[in-house]
C-alpha cells in the first residue's frame, strides 16, 4: 500500500509541474514580446520577467516539498 501511495504522489508532482512550466514559457515569452515592442524598458520588463519566474518557480517547489512529506 505503501509504495502505491509514494507512486501517486509521483505522478501527482510530475503533472503539477505541468503548471509552472507552462507559465515560465508564458511569462519569458511575453517579456520578450514586450523587449522588442519597447526595447528602453528591457530592464525593468527583464526583472518583472525573473520575478515572475521566480514566483511560478517557488509554486513547483512548494509541490517538490510535499511530495517528499506525503
Amino acid at each position: 500500500m505503501e509504495e502505491i501511495k509514494g507512486a501517486v504522489a509521483l505522478i501527482g508532482y510530475g503533472l503539477a509541474a505541468i503548471g509552472p512550466g507552462i507559465g515560465i514559457g508564458i511569462v519569458a515569452g511575453s517579456a520578450i514580446e514586450a523587449m522588442a515592442r519597447q526595447p528602453e524598458a528591457a530592464g525593468l520588463a527583464r526583472t518583472t520577467m525573473f520575478l515572475g519566474i521566480a514566483f511560478t518557480e517557488a509554486l513547483a517547489l512548494i509541490g517538490f516539498v510535499l511530495y517528499f512529506l506525503a
